[in-house]
Formats: structure tokens, sequence, C-alpha cells
């Protein structure tokens, strides 16, 4: 069944801007658990080393969060254009 691809992009990209927004939340009201969460990912990185003491700026938020939706619909769109061309090596 081919994927198309504005479709799974445009839904990568929407769930990913949730993500990007839960985030920005948990960093707000709970950096502990974000440090602890971002450490266990990142095989034991120490969080302190690299975390920002003040809360980003509003430009910051802003452009971080156009980037990653950006990204992340360019990579729905690769993922779908990659998977239909090899539907059709079948």
């Amino acid at each position: 069944m081919k994927i198309p691809e504005k479709t799974l992009s445009l839904a990568l990209a929407i769930v990913s801007g949730g993500y990007y927004l839960l985030c920005t939340l948990i960093v707000s009201i709970a950096p502990d658990l974000y440090k602890s969460v971002a450490a266990s990912w990142m095989h034991g990185i120490d969080a302190e080393k690299v975390w920002r003491q003040s809360p980003s700026d509003i430009g910051t938020f802003v452009w971080g969060f156009i980037t990653f939706t950006l990204a992340a619909y360019v990579t729905g769109y690769i993922f779908a254009f990659v998977y239909n061309a090899l539907l059709k090596n079948k």
C-alpha cells in the first residue's frame, strides 16, 4: 500500500511539534525530570555541564519549534518517498 508523502510528512510534523511543546513545558516545570530523561537517552551524559541556567527567550523557542517541525516534515516526506520506491521494487 502506497503512503501519500504529504500526508505522512504533515502528520509527523504535527506530532513532532506537539512533542516540542511538551518538552518545553517539562523543561519549564520539571527541569530535574527533563535532565534525568535526557541523560538516560544520551547514555549518561552529564546534562549539568550543558544546561542553560536561564530559560530560553521567545525567539529561541519559536526558531527551535519551526526548525524541529520542518525537519520532521522533511523526514516524513523522505521516509514515505523511500518506502514507496521500495514497494515498486517488490
